[in-house]
C-alpha cells in the first residue's frame, strides 16, 4: 500500500460570527496516498472548501481550528508555527483556487507572479533560470511561453486557469488541492483541463485533492471519493465503489439526482428539504431531517464513521437499509 502523504484526523474548524459559531468542519478524517487523486463532493456550503483552507491554514480571522490533526509526512501542520507553515505552502502543498482571475494580481505580468513564488520558495536560481522554469511550466499546461509577459486581463478564462495550474506546479509540491478548478469554463475547455490535470498528476507522481459539487467531475479525475454533508464526511470509498454501491442515504440521493447517458430514461429524484443551518445544526446525524430511513437514534446520537468493508466508510445508523 502506498505511503500516506496527507492524513487528516478528527479535524474540527468553526467560524465565529455575530450570530454564533458556524460548525463548518466537524470531526473530518481521511488520508491521501502518494500519487493518489481524491475527490470531495457535496452541496454548496457543506464544508469542502473549508477543509482545504484549514489544511493549508489559510483561514480568515474568524476561523479557528478547535481540534484534530493534519499530518503531512508525519508532521502535524496544526501545531506548526506560522513561519514554518509558510514554507509548506507552495513548496509542499499548493492550491488551485476556484476563481482564477482573483488568484492573479491584475497589475503584474503572469510570468512575474510565478517567478515571485519561485524566488520565495526556491531561492538561489538566477533570473534566466526562473524564466526558463516558467517557460517550461507554460509548455506543460498547454500555454505559449510568449504569453508569460502578458497581464491576466489579456488571457481568456481557460488560459488564466492554466496559468494558475502552472503556478501551483512551480515549486514541485507533493500535493495540489484543486478547488472547483473548472467552474465558469465552458464544457469543452473544462473537459480538456481535467484531462490535462489528470495526465500531469500521473506523469509527475503528485497527490491531488479535487473539490467539486459536480459528481461527474469527481468521477472523471479521482481514484477515491469523499461525500460531505453539513460539515461532516458522510461516506468515503473508491470512486467505483461509491457509484456502484453507495451506502449513505445522502450519497444515494446524489446518485439518484445524477442523469445517465446509458440505459432507460428515468425521472431524476430530489432530496426533500434544505441543508441545515450550521449555526444551529441538528442533533445526532445532521442528515436525519431529510433522510427517508431516519429513526429515533438518528435524532439523538452522532453515527460513527465506520468501515463497512474493503475501506468503504460511512457514517450512518442504518446503512443496510439504504444499501
Amino acid at each position: 500500500m502506498a505511503e500516506n502523504v496527507l492524513r487528516v484526523e478528527d479535524l474540527t474548524m468553526h467560524y465565529t460570527t455575530r450570530a454564533g459559531e458556524v460548525s463548518a468542519v466537524d470531526n473530518v478524517t481521511f488520508s491521501l496516498a502518494k500519487g493518489e487523486a481524491m475527490g470531495l463532493v457535496g452541496e454548496s456550503g457543506c464544508g469542502k472548501t473549508s477543509v482545504a483552507t484549514t489544511v493549508l491554514r489559510l483561514l480568515p480571522d474568524n476561523g479557528k481550528i478547535l481540534g484534530g490533526h493534519i499530518y503531512l509526512d508525519g508532521t502535524d501542520l496544526v501545531a506548526l508555527p506560522e513561519p514554518e507553515m509558510r514554507k509548506v505552502r507552495w513548496r509542499r502543498i499548493s492550491m488551485v483556487f476556484q476563481a482564477a482571475m482573483n488568484s492573479l494580481n491584475p497589475v503584474y505580468r503572469v510570468g512575474d507572479q510565478i517567478i515571485e513564488a519561485l524566488e520565495t520558495h526556491l531561492p538561489g536560481l538566477s533570473i534566466a533560470e526562473n524564466r526558463a522554469r516558467v517557460e517550461e511550466l507554460f509548455k506543460l499546461v498547454g500555454l505559449d511561453p510568449k504569453l508569460m509577459d502578458q497581464y491576466p486581463h489579456e488571457y481568456s478564462g481557460g488560459m488564466r486557469q492554466r496559468a494558475v495550474i502552472a503556478m501551483a506546479l512551480s515549486c514541485n509540491p507533493d500535493l495540489i488541492i484543486a478547488d472547483e478548478p473548472t467552474t465558469a469554463l465552458d464544457v469543452i475547455v473544462q473537459d480538456n483541463l481535467l484531462r490535462e490535470m489528470t495526465e500531469l498528476q500521473k506523469r509527475l507522481g503528485m497527490s491531488m485533492l479535487y473539490i467539486s459539487h459536480d459528481i461527474a467531475v469527481i468521477a472523471e479525475v479521482s481514484d477515491r471519493m469523499g461525500v460531505m454533508y453539513a460539515g461532516r464526511l458522510a461516506e468515503l470509498a473508491t470512486t467505483v465503489e461509491i457509484f456502484k454501491t453507495p451506502i449513505h442515504p445522502y450519497t444515494i440521493g446524489l446518485m439518484s439526482a445524477f442523469p445517465s447517458i446509458v440505459g432507460a430514461k428515468r425521472e431524476l429524484a430530489t432530496l426533500p428539504g434544505e441543508p441545515p443551518d450550521l449555526l444551529r445544526p441538528p442533533s445526532g446525524c445532521r442528515f436525519h431531517p431529510r433522510c427517508p430511513f431516519g429513526t429515533e437514534i438518528c435524532t439523538q446520537q452522532v453515527p460513527e464513521f465506520n468501515d463497512h468493508g474493503s475501506g468503504h466508510f460511512a457514517a450512518c445508523w442504518h446503512p443496510q437499509r439504504s444499501a
